[in-house]
């Protein structure tokens, strides 16, 4: 409190005391609420007729009763309901006014030639801070100024920037699933059982090094170009209980080690021109890429050999893409790019517009228009355990060319306290030979997905629902069974829950096919998402649940999932099996999993989930294992260290 305050309410205190007990002894103090409050001219000073002099000369009044009270009986205001203004923080009704800045009459800066002339130019910026001794630049420490993560410039340039990007990512998983009897050989002589022991182990271990020169002031604008490179090193160890799993000869044992190198990133980024004085802009990249044709990934995200022209509008409000991309092949064991075979007959144009702020504030939009031209009808390709992939080994098991045209509508934001991710696309195009007729085939589809979610301080709370149209008459001239190009879902759970992870091998029904794909949802009846075609001839996925995540800690977090599979329509699942009638419900999948940053940072991340998968009546029609577990597990540990 100011000294002139206090002085005042000492003053007040004095005069308030005198005159109480000049004019009416009986009455109570006065308390300095009171005296604040006006009350002082109706019971004090004013009815003994004292001036500020007389009062001062008295002696002062006896202290004041701990509570004084007003004369109806209600307590005493305060200093906080007598201060005009003053507000508990958080419980304002109106906001305060807007700041107008407006300064008439400003006077313009001088021009450079008035300032003084005997001053001398850093020739470098960037390292003055640390010759200074203010930072303590290390090559190891990527969180204070550092030359490998283009913070300082090349010596002897002004804006051309190095950086080097490491990342180690490893996983162990023990798992279950139903596991098919070779016809040739089993493991264990004598069996009759169509299914085997359904456990397994994969160890995995990848080598991420990354490195770019960029030219540019890139912390405020786009970088003017940028070269990048980026190779990935994985050693992968698989362990399952029966032949003829991970290779086509019978004589192989049950285990497989492999180690491959692949082209993750090889491009050149130029920026072609900034159409606003906010650096809006046009750029053009050239080479294998990183690209997702939505927010989740459930169309197309991959890294693929393209051509890509991007940019932006209205201060980052409007952003496009117009990109043509050429798939490269993909190592069987390891699922990277593989530059050592030649690239595939398989094409995809994209075109797709984000708008912020639309239709609603807080929401994103995105349209998107892909064109899939596929000719690998007189392919024949193998992978690297022998097993046939193109074409895929059901139905005719003849070659396929098709072309379609997936038109989708994207939305990610919130609406009030509602978080919003919604997708929906329909597939239109041909097919030239179905798998079951050997006909010109029309290809129909459609696919939504919605995941609405609520904060509730540090706990979210989600629902999620999938539908992928079936097939459901699989000898007509239509194809309706919905497929993408190659997914990779972040939805309900992702690589943690199990379906999604795992694949389950559609035995009875195809060879080398699966009944959905390793870190994807659709239930495609592929022979391989990385080198396999796209088949519009499936049962389709129904996918309903709910999840949480919280925020235990800033560096602990806990999300669990809980959700139930079904197939949308079992009619080409009779017609493969040439069974009567197979029920829908796959099952349910729950799982719980944790992430940990014990630096509050993405540098170091450990992740452990646990996902159980109970199975329901369809899955227990098609699938069943030798030691008759009713249930399958998925267990996933994985540390991530990125420099």
């Amino acid at each position: 409190m100011r000294p002139a305050t206090l002085l005042a309410l000492t003053a007040f205190a004095a005069l308030a005391g005198q005159a109480g007990a000049a004019s009416a002894r009986e009455k109570p103090a006065l308390s300095i609420d009171d005296i604040l409050d006006g009350r002082v001219a109706a019971s004090g000073a004013a009815s003994a007729g004292v001036s500020a002099q007389d009062v001062a000369a008295q002696e002062p009044a006896a202290e004041p009763p701990p509570q004084a009270t007003a004369p109806d009986g209600e307590p005493a205001p305060t200093i906080d309901d007598i201060l005009d203004g003053r507000r508990i923080p958080g419980r304002q009704k109106d906001l305060p006014p807007p700041v107008v800045q407006d300064n008439p009459g400003a006077v313009r800066a001088p021009p450079p030639e008035a300032f003084p002339k005997d001053e001398v130019p850093i020739p470098d910026r960037w390292r003055l801070a640390g010759a200074l001794g203010v930072t303590k630049p290390r090559w190891f420490d990527p969180y204070n100024q550092n030359f490998l993560k283009g913070d300082i410039p090349i010596k002897g340039t002004e804006d051309w920037f190095f950086a080097v990007t490491a990342i180690s990512d490893t996983v162990v998983e023990p798992r279950s699933f139903p596991i098919p009897v070779s016809v040739q050989t089993t493991s264990r002589p004598g069996s009759l059982d169509v299914f085997g022991t359904n456990t397994s182990l994969v160890l995995a271990q990848t080598f991420i090094a990354a490195a770019s020169i960029i030219k540019g002031s890139t912390a405020y604008k786009p970088p003017e170009l940028e070269f990048r490179v980026a190779l990935a090193f994985q050693d992968n160890y698989v362990d399952v209980p029966e032949k003829r799993v991970l290779h086509v000869e019978p004589s192989k044992p049950t285990h497989r080690n492999d180690a491959f190198i692949g082209v993750q990133e090889v491009f050149l980024d130029y920026h072609l021109r900034n159409v606003s004085d906010r650096y809006d802009f046009d750029s053009l990249r050239v080479g294998i890429q990183p690209f997702s044709s939505d927010f989740r990934g459930f169309l197309f995200q991959d890294n693929q050999l393209g051509v890509r022209l991007f940019g932006n509008r209205d201060n980052n409000r409007i952003q496009y893409n117009l990109a043509a991309f050429w798939r490269v092949e993909k190592d069987t064991n390891s699922g990277l790019n593989d530059l050592t075979q030649t690239p595939r007959d398989d094409f995809v144009f994209l075109a797709n517009l984000y708008r912020q702020d639309l239709p609603f504030p807080g929401i994103t939009s995105q349209v998107t228009v892909v064109y899939n031209r596929n000719r690998e009808a007189g392919d024949i390709q193998i992978d690297e355990n022998g097993f046939p992939v193109r074409p895929a080994l059901i139905g005719d098991l003849r070659g396929r060319d098709y072309d379609v045209t997936y038109l989708g509508y994207n939305a990610d934001g919130r609406i009030g306290r509602i978080n919003l991710t919604a997708s929906a696309y329909a597939a239109l195009g041909e097919d030239r030979n179905s798998i079951f007729t050997g006909r010109k085939t029309k290809i129909r589809s459609y696919f939504v997905a919605a995941e609405p979610s609520m904060d509730f301080s540090w706990v979210r709370l989600r629902l999620q629902g999938l539908y992928a149209s079936a097939d459901k008459d699989p000898y007509d001239n239509k194809e309706t069974g919905f497929d993408a190009i190659f997914e990779n879902p972040q939805f309900a759970g992702s690589d943690t829950s199990y379906w999604i992870r795992q694949t389950i091998p559609f035995a009875g029904g195809g060879r080398v096919i699966g009944i959905n794909a390793r870190n994807g949802v659709l239930n495609s009846l592929r022979s391989s998402k990385e080198e396999g075609q796209s088949n519009f001839n499936n049962p389709g996925t129904i996918l309903l649940g709910g999840g949480a995540d919280v925020d235990v800690t800033p560096q602990l977090r806990v999300s669990t999932n809980i959700n139930h599979l079904s197939f949308a329509n079992t009619n080409v699942l009779q017609a493969l099996r040439m069974e009567g009638s197979i029920p829908k419900s796959l099952g349910w999948d729950a799982s719980l999993s944790t992430i940990w940053r014990p630096y509050m940072t993405q540098n170091v991340v450990f992740r452990a989930s646990a996902a159980v998968f109970d199975p329901g009546a369809g899955f227990n029609d098609l699938f069943t294992n030798r030691d008759r577990d009713k249930r399958y597990y998925s267990i996933l540990l994985n540390a991530i260290l990125t420099f």
